[in-house]
């Protein structure tokens, strides 16, 4: 069941200063037009720059998530992207006067009001281009005891365990099954935190410059009096009388939840996997998440989105054990009779850069005519071209148009044939995409018949306007 996309029905400003930078800063909500998902947009620099709000984008995870295109730069986006999903907001400009959203009390809570204040939702024409999970996505990281699965689920549903080794938060664990009804209430209160031991160093290595008792939870974790704690606190701009406390949070501050940290992670994770760019329908399932793990999660998550929507793009009727058909393939190639080499793809996995596809070979091809009378052997040079036009089709998940690109095949390296191929055999060719830069496409493919190796080569392919190919 589709729904609409939405987006706020006015702006609507706050000011404040930012959680790692400590710099100033006035941010403003803007309504948005369909489609144009999350931009935040520096009005201080020249040109006020946008950067979308995506994963590709991502440039650091020091303790918090930063994106960036070109010297447009913007820090700690994980709360207010959290509050954008929180509240259904599809579409939103996010202006920002300095490099980082205002703290506020180090939660979604005061991004939340904010969308409240600027009144109803205003729906859309257009459709929410949601991201449907049809298989489990996993994500592994053993070094950090890490693991994220996605799961296939009718609505958006997120578990988070977090489990530091230490006795001063001990293992947690959280979950939100309905965004509209939980959200608000229940996670976007929650604050971020730090361990006592880590706010010197975080401050030497240039973060948490506007953190404070008022928007960060301290944990306890090591041994020191009052004045020791209040000297350490002074040492990175933090006044007041500070007391260790007796419940385990620094100037014994009531937690909002029992569990709040694994709230806290939960919400960090809601804002991170918004960089996918389209709302999730899934069970995510996160043990220890951080940072680095939600981002690394969400770009394999990016990853399948892109192919669904190349995939409805251009085949309009799904056909099981079939991703493109012929007709699919002639709008993403511009190669047509007697050169179109590629009959359909079974196999599109933009995660691993793979693709397979079928050249079926019939009598009635005219090579067959002079190559060779009386025995038809399909031409080898033939073969490395429905490779090629096969492989190239792999770089939809690199985000080039065929409408406005043509990909032009540029080189052969190590190039083997083990075996003829005649009327009568399909041609099953694997291509997996090793490098892609320059706009210079690298790819390795071997093909088959019947299960049998008959030829494999190292490709390249250029990528050129249509405009000016030759």
């Amino acid at each position: 069941m589709t729904s609409k996309q939405q987006t706020i029905a006015e702006a609507v400003t706050m000011d404040g200063v930012g959680l790692h930078t400590g710099n100033s800063t006035s941010m403003t909500f803007r309504p948005a037009s369909e489609n144009t998902g999350y931009r935040f947009i520096r009005t201080d620099l020249p040109g006020s720059p946008e950067i979308p709000a995506l994963v590709d984008n991502v440039v650091d995870v020091s303790r918090g998530t930063t994106i960036a295109i070109g010297d447009a730069r913007v820090y700690t986006v994980e709360h207010v992207l959290a509050a954008m999903v929180g509240m259904g907001v599809d579409n939103c400009l996010i202006e920002l006067s300095n490099n980082e959203p205002p703290v506020g009390d180090g939660s979604s809570l005061p991004y939340v009001e904010m969308i409240q204040r600027s009144g109803a939702l205003v729906e859309q024409l257009q459709d929410r281009h949601e991201l449907v999970v049809d298989a489990p996505i996993r994500y592994l990281d053993e070094a950090r005891g890490t693991e994220i699965v996605a799961l296939p689920n009718d609505a958006y549903r997120v578990t988070v365990m977090v489990d530091y080794k230490n006795p001063a938060l001990g293992s947690q664990h959280t979950g939100l099954f309905d965004l509209k009804t939980e959200f608000v209430s229940e996670f976007a209160p929650a604050r971020t935190f730090c361990f006592l031991h880590e706010v010197e160093e975080l401050y030497s290595q240039g973060l948490i410059q506007g953190g404070n008792l008022n928007n960060a939870i301290v944990i306890v974790d090591k041994e020191m009096t009052d004045e020791e704690l209040r000297e350490t606190l002074r040492r990175i701009g933090v006044e007041g009388n500070a007391v260790m406390g007796t419940t385990g949070i620094v100037n014994n501050n009531q937690l909002r939840f029992k569990n709040e940290p694994a709230r806290h992670k939960l919400l960090d994770m809601i804002g991170d996997l918004a960089l996918i760019g389209a709302p999730l329908r899934a069970q995510v399932l996160a043990a220890r998440p951080g940072h680095s793990s939600n981002i690394e999660f969400a770009r394999k998550v990016r990853r399948l989105y892109e192919k669904q929507q190349s995939v409805r793009r251009y085949q309009k009727s799904p056909t099981e054990g079939v991703v493109f058909d012929v007709n699919a393939v002639m709008k993403m190639l511009p190669h047509r009779y007697p050169f179109l080499m590629v009959d359909r793809i079974t196999d599109y996995d933009p995660e691993a850069d793979r693709i397979v596809g079928i050249k079926n070979i019939t009598f009635n091809e005219p090579q067959f005519m002079g190559h060779f009378p009386g025995r038809p052997i399909f031409p080898g040079v033939l073969i490395m071209e429905a490779m090629a036009q096969t492989g190239c089709l792999l770089l939809l998940s690199k985000g080039v148009d065929p409408e406005k690109k043509l990909v032009l095949f540029t080189g052969m390296n190590n190039v083997k044939f083990r075996k003829e191929v005649t009327p009568g055999d399909q041609l099953v060719m694997e291509l997996t995409m090793t490098n892609f830069r320059f706009n210079i496409c690298r790819l390795v493919g071997k093909a088959f018949v019947g299960g049998q190796l008959v030829a494999e080569a190292e490709l390249s392919a250029a990528v050129v306007n249509r405009e000016i190919a030759p």
